[in-house]
């Protein structure tokens, strides 16, 4: 038996991104993934239906009952199977995937808890201007919904609780990093490799108001917002790891070479210029972009993977990117899951070749990285998908909230220029940052428990 969302528009002049986080904030969802696509503000909350990929067994969920077994083989594949099993029509799932899902792809051991963790919601709301689809399965939680939007105001109020964070965090032990690396680089191990560092932040986070406030300073390609099982994250994503149409067309995102964004006309031309200039930058990026069409070539019909954009400026909050367009188009049987597998993880944030890459980057930082560098991601019943790659986020789990950035480093890599480079890209979250309070995130007294209706 088929199961349906019910679905109305409600008509609000209240902006999508208040609109979201005003949702969020109000207490109605639990679990909740806020999602900014190209043209839409989603917010998903509850749980429908939910498929958790561990380190060695995949946890699936729905009609209510958990079936949890080993996973062998290909894990995304066990993923597919259970989403397509799903009797829910015109389902979508929201959730997010560990950088380390790449090392089981590969057949590397990992340590993480959690490698892939997608729910389809109860309620889900699609933010335009000027309107909002509510679809869902509990009518009262959707009457909730459009009580809250009615109840919105377009200015809200976020307290004004900045928080300190110091960025300074480990720049020692990161120009190390950089340095051993371009010796690995030099003796012929790889040609480049992410290296990031970790910033602890010590204040209690108001997740919500942060990313309202951060969002308005960032102008990013996508941005998130969520908080599922024990982990709180949001994110200014400066670029897609895969984006699938229904029609099987495929694009990836390739951003590689940075400077600041000062906020002077004349000293960001100056740094564009020697950004345009820079044969370090340049070659980063180029050897990124050949990855990118090489990988999507795998997936795609043949003849059909072209460069749409090459080099061009990307503005992402506090810094300037070189950015690339790589598309192509799969055939029509294949899935969405056959383009993420061949580009996870981002060429970017990783590193050329990717398995030695991955060495360097598990010798030289001192954890797994989980969401940093993975994805925050959509995919639909009618074959689309959307991955944003995780970076330029604030994470909390298990009591520890922290900022990680890293930089591309090649053979030609300066460790200072490097710290800098992370420097500029942390402050993109660091300083916008807002520090819960009381009169945030309470809940309303009518507000739906959390629960989870199976189909």
């Amino acid at each position: 038996m088929l199961f349906s969302y019910r679905s109305t528009t409600v008509r609000t002049d209240v902006d999508p991104l208040v609109a979201a986080t005003g949702l969020i904030a109000s207490g109605l969802f639990s679990t909740y993934v806020v999602y900014e696509g190209p043209d839409a503000w989603s917010v998903a909350g509850g749980i429908v239906a939910e498929v958790v990929l561990g380190q060695d067994t995949v946890r699936c969920t729905k009609d209510g009952n958990s079936i949890e077994r080993p996973w062998q083989g290909d894990p995304l594949a066990q993923v597919r199977e259970f989403l397509d099993s799903l009797e829910l029509t015109d389902w979508r799932a929201y959730g997010w995937s560990a950088f380390e899902l790449a090392y089981a792809v590969a057949g590397r051991p990992v340590d993480n808890d959690v490698l892939l963790h997608l729910v389809v919601p109860r309620t889900e709301i699609r933010l335009s201007e000027g309107q909002a689809l509510v679809r869902g399965l509990d009518p009262q939680e959707m009457f909730l919904v459009e009580k809250t939007l009615a109840g919105l105001e377009q200015e809200p109020d976020t307290g004004h609780r900045p928080v300190g964070v110091d960025i300074e965090a480990g720049a020692d032990a990161y120009r190390a990093s950089v340095a051993t690396v371009v010796d690995r680089i030099r003796a012929g191990e790889l040609q480049k490799a992410v290296v990031s560092r970790i910033v602890p932040v010590t204040s209690d986070i108001d997740f919500p108001a942060s990313y309202l406030v951060g969002r308005r300073a960032n102008t990013p390609a996508r941005s998130y917002l969520l908080n599922m099982g024990d982990l709180q994250a949001l994110g200014f994503s400066p670029e897609t790891v895969v984006e699938v149409e229904p029609d099987r067309t495929v694009a990836s995102q390739p951003l590689a070479g940075t400077r600041a964004l000062t906020g002077d006309a004349d000293e960001d031309r100056r740094l564009r210029e020697h950004l345009l200039a820079d044969p370090k930058e340049l070659h980063e990026h180029a050897i990124s972009v050949k990855v990118a069409v090489d990988e999507l070539a795998e997936p795609c019909k043949p003849d059909t993977v072209v460069v749409q954009e090459y080099m061009v400026i990307k503005e992402r909050g506090s810094v300037q990117h070189l950015a690339s367009k790589v598309v192509g188009r799969m055939p029509q049987d294949a899935s969405p899951w056959d383009a993420f597998a061949a580009v996870f993880p981002a060429v970017t944030a990783s590193g050329v070749p990717k398995l030695a890459a991955y060495d360097a980057i598990s010798d030289c930082e001192p954890r797994e990285r989980g969401l940093y560098a993975g994805t925050v991601m959509t995919v639909a019943q009618d074959g689309s998908m959307d991955a944003a790659l995780a970076l330029r986020s604030v994470f909390h789990r298990n009591g520890e909230t922290w900022l990680q950035a890293g930089a591309g480093v090649v053979e030609h890599s300066v460790p200072e220029r490097e710290l800098e480079e992370t420097r500029e890209k942390l402050r993109c979250v660091a300083h916008r940052l807002v520090a819960h309070g009381t009169e945030s995130g309470t809940v309303p007294p009518d507000a739906a428990p959390e629960k989870r209706l199976y189909v």
